[in-house]
């Protein structure tokens, strides 16, 4: 595998008692991502865990857009954008402390409505 992160990736999504939330925006951007850069079987690997209940994804509800707005015309300069901003849209309306991502650079600056901070993983 090529990504700097496969290993350290691996080892925390075997190390949980999922499942594992996956907001749909994210959804699509992570088979973008591994079709892209690994290939259609990651990508078919990643889909599968949603068919065996591993990872569930979250849908976006009516009221997380206006969020999701407010939080990107907020940090407009990091620039947070729409994806990463649905994901704290939906911990906040869920009210989950942890997020699982390697973006230390946007969700260390992101303050929740629901607490101080996230606790970021792994």
């Amino acid at each position: 595998m090529d990504d700097d992160h496969h290993e350290e990736s691996l080892e925390f999504l075997e190390s949980q008692p999922g499942p594992l939330l996956v907001p749909v925006l994210v959804v699509t951007e992570v088979s973008y991502l591994l079709a892209s850069r690994l290939g259609a079987e990651a990508e078919v690997r990643f889909l599968g865990d949603f068919a065996t209940g591993n990872l569930i994804s979250e849908p976006v509800a009516g009221e997380d857009w206006l969020r999701i707005a407010q939080l990107v015309g907020r940090y407009q300069n990091l620039p947070l954008g729409t994806v990463d901003a649905s994901v704290v849209a939906a911990a906040e309306r869920l009210q989950l402390a942890r997020i699982a991502t390697f973006d230390r650079r946007h969700f260390t600056v992101v303050r929740p409505a629901h607490l101080p901070a996230f606790e970021l993983l792994p």
